[in-house]
C-alpha cells in the first residue's frame, strides 16, 4: 500500500522518493516530530513566546522532511520548492532574530531528516541546545544597567534646554532626550528621556533633585519599552 503512495500518477519521476519503505519514511516522521518538539522547547527557554508559533515551530521539521523527501534527486523540483519558500519569505511578517534562528533549526533539522542523516539530526539538535542555554545563562550580550524610560513634566515656561544636564550627566552614564510633547492644553511639557543609571538604587536621589528643578511636576521613571531584534 505505501508503495501506492510513493508513486507518482504522472508515471516516471526522477524523485527518489519511490525507494522510500514505509517503516524509513515512518522512522524520519517520528524523528522530526521529536526533534521539532525539542526545537520548540529551546525556543521558549526563557523567550516570549505564542502556541501558534511553537506548534508551527514544531511541526516544520516534519514538513520540510516531506519535502525533501519528495524532491531528492529532482534537480528542478528542488529549485522550484527553492521559489516557493522565498515567496513565503517574503510574504511573512519579521520577525525577532531568535525566531528566525528557530526557524532556520527546524529547517535544517528537517533537512536532515528527509534525506535520512537522523543521528546527525539528534547530534546537531543536542549541540545547538546546548550551546543554547550556555548563551543564554552566560553574560554575553547582556547590559550591566538596563535602559530606562524617564518623563519629565515642566511648566511651559521653562526652558528645558540643558537645565538637567548637569543633574542627568551626575546619576547617569548614558542620557538622550528622545521626545517632547505637550499636556494639559498646552501649558506644561513633557520630556521623555532614554537614560542608563551609573549605580543600581539611586533613582529616588535622581527624582528628588529633578522636582527642585522642575516645579515639583510629576516625574516618572520605568523600564524603556523594549525594542525588537530583527535580522
Amino acid at each position: 500500500m505505501f508503495e501506492s503512495l510513493v508513486t507518482s500518477v504522472y508515471g516516471s519521476a526522477d524523485s527518489l522518493a519511490g525507494s522510500v519503505t514505509s517503516f524509513e519514511f515512518l522512522l524520519c516522521s517520528l524523528f522530526s516530530i521529536v526533534l521539532g518538539v525539542a526545537v520548540a522547547f529551546i525556543y521558549m527557554y526563557r523567550h516570549n513566546y505564542s502556541k501558534n508559533f511553537v506548534v508551527t515551530l514544531a511541526l516544520m521539521p516534519l514538513i520540510v522532511q516531506m519535502v525533501i523527501t519528495l524532491v531528492n534527486g529532482n534537480i528542478g523540483a528542488g529549485i522550484a520548492v527553492m521559489g516557493v519558500f522565498n515567496l513565503v519569505r517574503f510574504r511573512s511578517i519579521p520577525g525577532s532574530a531568535k525566531d528566525i534562528g528557530s526557524v532556520f533549526l527546524a529547517m535544517a533539522i528537517g533537512l536532515a531528516t528527509g534525506m535520512g542523516y537522523l543521528a546527525l539530526a539528534v547530534v546537531f539538535t543536542i549541540i545547538v541546545a546546548i550551546a543554547n542555554l550556555i548563551f543564554v545563562l552566560s553574560p554575553l550580550g547582556q547590559q550591566k544597567e538596563p535602559t530606562k524610560a524617564l518623563t519629565v513634566t515642566i511648566p511651559e515656561d521653562l526652558p528645558y534646554e540643558g537645565v538637567f544636564d548637569e543633574v542627568l550627566e551626575r546619576y547617569t552614564d548614558r542620557c538622550e532626550l528622545v521626545e517632547v510633547s505637550t499636556s494639559n492644553m498646552g501649558s506644561l511639557y513633557r520630556l521623555r528621556y532614554d537614560i542608563r543609571m551609573r549605580q543600581m538604587g539611586m533613582e529616588k536621589q535622581l527624582i528628588d533633585e529633578l522636582r527642585c528643578l522642575n516645579g515639583n511636576l510629576k516625574i516618572t521613571l520605568g523600564r524603556a519599552a523594549a525594542t525588537k531584534d530583527v535580522l
